[in-house]
């Protein structure tokens, strides 16, 4: 009988017994590793402290955000409330709702409406019903500045048709202190240049204190109001539209006494705000430990591959052992983590970024409650959902992203031809989301029929621009977006009903093992697959002679 000249080839066919020991190993420490966590307690009896965790961390994050988020509604509303009351005390004739038409058309109206504004700011003590008040710089109250904001130079003949400007822009600025009896007796020294202004800025800055705070028992909070009236006149089509807006900064007052109640503990809130930061970073780790211990399981399954079937595992089945909801606990630990110290140096009145801090406690609640559906997946009329949406996520991407593509055609076609024509095609923000609602069928009606027909021609354009859009996204678009899901479910269907679909699924298919089979809890000196491929010397050794460890 001819000898073989192969030497692995020869331990592998006189090895098949510790071969098949070696596959079966790998096939039960991958199907451990898919196992849900009851399976993996009577697989190995280990008690399921992870998700015992996560649901300690979903109630006690969702505890967080409902207080913080009652907390920032006083906030919110303080905010919003003043807003509106600097517009009454501040712009005359005001009416609420009228921002977006509110405006001068003359001259006189224009030196008017700012001599009410200095007169109001004058007169802040006897009118208003809160309690604002100035700010002071030391002993003295911060004064009103007004500027202009001008070409330097220009003479303008629009019926000669000629024109001669120096493009250059100047700010002319005066203040006027609320201690003046009479501020508006210096406005004639102020002299508007109409033809050539640009703008007018008024600004100034009102304090004033939350007592919502106190009632909640919480710390109270000193606002600084800096509110600014521009008279916008860049278009100069003699209309000089008139806004108000407000920059607010929140900080601790500096002195401040409550009796009749006691002050929040704010001890406990920082410690239950410490005690969420340590339950992210433990379900942080063990998160993280669990995609470290998935990788390292690929890498054992990918070098078995490569040894014994001569290929490599297609990229679908390596994503298998990268768990996306592991990736999802661990960006949702991160977020709550820096969400909860930016609310403690909030209730500690350190900073005052309540936005930012809303964002990251937001979304990362939001992140945790999405991870519940992945308990839910553990329940078989559940799980057909949620693989379904997992296996479509890359084919959905694929597919708006090409018709993303057409899309965003459309969106810069609709501004730059309908945009004169049609106000919900002013600007692309718009466009966007006037196309979005056409998708979903909705205000369909109106768009079609708020389109101007100064122009027959655009008129026509407007029609086929339309028509098209609709019968392609919503005819095309849409239906072949639910025809890549209901494919998807089909395949999910098959691989529910026992019918593996790929190699790892295959792979994992002979074995047989039930979790209560005791067969996982069983510690014996097996080769591992791993130390073998590492270490060459092992390739063509007798599973009979001692290992190198053993030596």
């Amino acid at each position: 009988m001819e000898e073989s000249t192969n030497p692995k080839e020869d331990y592998m066919i006189n090895s098949e017994p510790w071969l098949q020991q070696t596959d079966q190993t790998l096939r039960r420490k991958i199907k451990y590793y898919f196992m849900n966590p009851c399976e993996k307690f009577y697989a190995r009896g280990r008690k399921p402290w992870k998700l015992c965790l996560q649901l300690v961390k979903i109630v006690i994050i969702t505890i967080q955000l409902v207080s913080f988020g009652l907390s920032n509604q006083m906030v919110v509303t303080f905010k919003e409330e003043n807003l509106q009351t600097f517009k009454h005390l501040f712009l005359k004739d005001y009416v609420d709702g009228s921002m977006d038409t509110y405006a001068v058309y003359r001259q006189a109206d224009t030196y008017e409406h700012i001599n009410y504004v200095i007169e109001q700011y004058r007169l802040l003590h006897n009118t208003t019903a809160g309690n604002h008040e100035y700010e002071k710089n030391g002993t003295q109250y911060t004064p009103l500045e007004i500027c202009q904001v001008y070409y330097r130079n220009g003479t303008i003949y629009p019926g000669n048709e000629t024109i001669e400007i120096d493009v250059h822009v100047e700010n002319d600025c005066h203040i006027f202190y609320p201690t003046y009896p009479k501020l508006y007796e210096s406005l004639p020294d102020f002299e508007i240049y109409f033809k050539r202004m640009l703008s007018v800025n008024i600004k100034f800055v009102l304090k004033a204190i939350n007592l919502q705070t106190v009632r909640h028992r919480e710390l109270p909070d000193c606002y600084d109001f800096s509110v600014l009236i521009t008279f916008d006149n860049r278009a100069h089509s003699g209309r000089i539209k008139i806004d108000l807006d407000t920059d607010v900064d929140i900080k601790e007052c500096r002195d401040w006494e409550v009796t009749g109640a006691a002050a929040r503990n704010m001890t406990l809130t920082v410690l239950f705000d410490c005690l969420i930061i340590i339950t992210c970073i433990t379900s942080f780790s063990l998160c993280l430990r669990s995609v470290l211990n998935g990788i390292n399981l690929q890498k054992e399954y990918n070098q078995y591959s490569i040894m014994y079937t001569q290929k490599e595992p297609p990229w679908s089945d390596k994503m298998e052992f990268v768990n996306g909801w592991y990736i999802l606990i661990i960006v949702s630990d991160m977020l709550c983590i820096i969400g909860s110290i930016l609310k403690i140096e909030i209730q500690t009145k350190i900073l005052t970024s309540y936005d930012i801090c809303s964002i990251f406690l937001g979304t990362g609640t939001m992140f945790v409650w999405i991870g519940v559906v992945r308990y839910l997946g553990y329940f078989r009329k559940y799980n057909i959902l949620i693989l379904t949406l997992r296996a479509a996520f890359p084919n959905v991407i694929r597919f708006i992203g090409c018709a993303g593509i057409i899309y965003i055609s459309y969106c810069f076609c609709g501004w730059i031809v309908l945009g004169p024509y049609h106000e919900k095609f002013r600007t692309l923000n718009t466009v966007s989301e006037c196309l979005f609602s056409l998708i979903n069928g909705d205000d369909m009606f109106p768009t079609f029929k708020d389109m101007g027909q100064k122009s027959s021609l655009v008129w026509v354009f407007s029609r086929v621009y339309l028509y098209t859009f609709v019968s392609l996204f919503i005819y095309m678009v849409l239906s072949l977006f639910i025809t890549i899901i209901t494919d998807t479910y089909d395949t999910i269907k098959q691989q529910q009903n026992g019918i593996p679909t790929s190699d790892l699924q295959k792979f994992l298919s002979e074995c047989n093992d039930l979790p209560n089979s005791g067969l996982y809890r069983l510690e014996e000196d097996r080769r591992c697959f791993v130390d073998c491929c590492a270490d060459p010397r092992l390739w063509f050794r007798n599973p009979q002679e001692p290992s190198v460890s053993d030596a």
